[in-house]
């Protein structure tokens, strides 16, 4: 038998850069979905004297993605809440672990997975415990690419240039996609584009850089977390979707995940708490 750790370590490396779908063949207009969670976060209710309240929830959360069966799951980061902490990590990586093997998993580092200004040791112990950075898949005619701001928010020039260009690129080739979907840690803005630059955003120099982006290639929705509430605004055809945690939760919204429908024409999404996720899901 593998070792639960080991077979979510597995997979991990499995869906790198090249990480591309596990795709199925199936009519391009039967409507299917996918789960979005995000800062589970362990350590951060007891400000790292335990993680047993994290664990909790965590666990109801794989729990209800087993049952609901979704395509894939993706976790847009904060997995732990501190990153030096081998036990926190060891914990989120056995959670994440009981996820079915049929069901991928991608994702998305957040500050607590690098550090609030991540370097070179920090970045390789990210890619050893959970795989790389960042990823590309195409799936049932719609393209996801999951990336790393924690490079964008810490003004890392090289590493942000050297992103923007393999960004670039992924977006360029999923022109003909049905649909464009991206994820990341930290969100653009909350309330407004031309926000100022906080703490639960990205900088303004570089905000309007990647929007700029996004919209000239036609980017139908951006899925992020961080904030640990949730929030939604849309800029011309992009959607823009804070998650709110699957761990402690900091506004009204309470400890849960996103269900994302996947139609033909469009997407369609809405929030669940843990306990007021459905059993199944209707389209």
């Amino acid at each position: 038998m593998v070792p639960g750790s080991f077979r979510f370590l597995l997979l991990v490396l499995m869906l790198g850069i090249g990480g591309n779908a596990f795709a199925q063949k199936q009519d391009p207009k039967t409507p299917w979905f996918f789960i979005q969670i995000t800062d589970p976060q362990l350590g951060m209710f007891d400000n790292n004297a335990s993680f047993e309240k994290e664990t909790k929830l965590y666990e109801a959360a794989v729990e209800k993605i087993n049952k609901l069966n979704p395509d894939f799951v993706v976790i847009t980061g904060d997995f732990v809440h501190n990153p030096n902490s081998d036990a926190q990590i060891l914990e989120f990586k056995r959670i994440t672990a009981k996820i079915n093997p049929g069901i991928p998993v991608y994702l998305t580092p957040g500050n607590h997975d690098l550090g609030q200004i991540p370097n070179k040791e920090s970045l390789e112990k990210y890619k050893k415990n959970y795989g790389n950075d960042k990823f590309s898949f195409k799936h049932k005619g719609s393209s996801f690419i999951g990336f790393n701001t924690s490079f964008i928010k810490a003004k890392m020039v090289e590493q942000e240039k050297k992103q923007y260009k393999w960004l670039t690129k992924k977006l360029k080739k999923s022109q003909k996609a049905d649909h464009l979907i991206l994820f990341c840690h930290y969100p653009f803005f909350n309330k407004s584009v031309d926000e100022p630059t906080g703490y639960s955003n990205i900088d303004l120099d570089y905000r309007e850089k990647y929007l700029t982006l996004f919209t000239k290639n036609r980017v139908d929705a951006l899925f992020s977390g961080h904030l640990h509430n949730n929030k939604l605004l849309k800029i011309g055809q992009t959607q823009y979707v804070t998650t709110s945690a699957v761990g402690k939760p900091l506004g009204e919204a309470p400890s849960g995940m996103r269900i994302i429908k996947v139609y033909s024409d469009k997407i369609e999404h809405a929030y669940y708490g843990l306990g007021e996720a459905p059993d199944s899901v209707q389209f």
